[in-house]
């Protein structure tokens, strides 16, 4: 069964908070980047980590002192899980699994990403990073919806790992296609928070997953 992950980047703290009480009970969890988190403080993280599930976005890739550092502070804030990049290599992505294991929380691995100049780079090395996180046992990997040609080569390598997926909505990802790549929980943002209502955007979108899970066992099933 595929889940929802609400992409919260607001500004407001207050609105964040008002978006999480309207859409929570369509959601698994929600994503907090940089923009909520630098307009509204760290702190924010530890407010809606006692409503749902936060993943923080922190895209951490950094020496593996200061990755031990950052991913420490958000796990006493209370989130869930942690977005970090691969492409650091071995040691930096070892501690922020290792400061995980503290707080008995989740590190999710960036494979590839959803915007067009990740081609640049990315189809290069997201097999690397795939077998590593594997080896270094991350909870999953962060690939892109709109690309699901790259999810089902992931998917391949990744061995039950998670396969969360941004670039559903706005950037023109197909909820079903993902949902037969592989995908685990899809990441849907301004589809949701900047809908004028985005209680009924989540019950929508959450809709259309359930039924793309259920052709998915379908077609696996022929």
């Amino acid at each position: 069964m595929s889940g929802l992950i609400l992409a919260l980047d607001v500004l407001d703290g207050e609105r964040a908070l008002e978006i999480i009480e309207e859409t929570r009970a369509s959601l698994t969890y929600v994503k907090v980047g940089y923009p909520l988190i630098l307009s509204a403080g760290i702190k924010v993280l530890e407010k809606i980590s006692q409503l749902i599930p936060v993943i923080a976005d922190l895209k951490v890739a950094d020496i593996p002192n200061t990755n031990r550092l950052i991913c420490r502070e958000a796990f006493e804030d209370g989130v869930e899980g942690i977005i970090c990049h691969g492409f650091t290599g071995r040691d930096s992505l070892e501690a922020c699994i290792g400061v995980s294991r503290e707080f008995d929380g989740d590190i999710y691995v960036v494979a590839d990403m959803s915007h067009p100049g990740a081609s640049a780079f990315f189809p290069d090395i997201s097999a690397k990073i795939c077998d590593l996180a594997v080896e270094l046992g991350a909870e999953g990997i962060v690939a892109p919806a709109n690309h699901p040609e790259r999810l089902k080569e992931i998917k391949k390598i990744i061995k039950g790992l998670k396969l969360i997926c941004p670039g559903v909505g706005v950037q023109g990802g197909s909820i079903l296609n993902a949902v037969l790549a592989g995908a685990d929980y899809l990441i849907v943002g301004r589809s949701i928070y900047m809908d004028k209502n985005p209680k009924i955007a989540a019950e929508r979108i959450k809709k259309a997953i359930e039924e793309a899970d259920e052709r998915s066992r379908v077609f696996r099933g022929r």
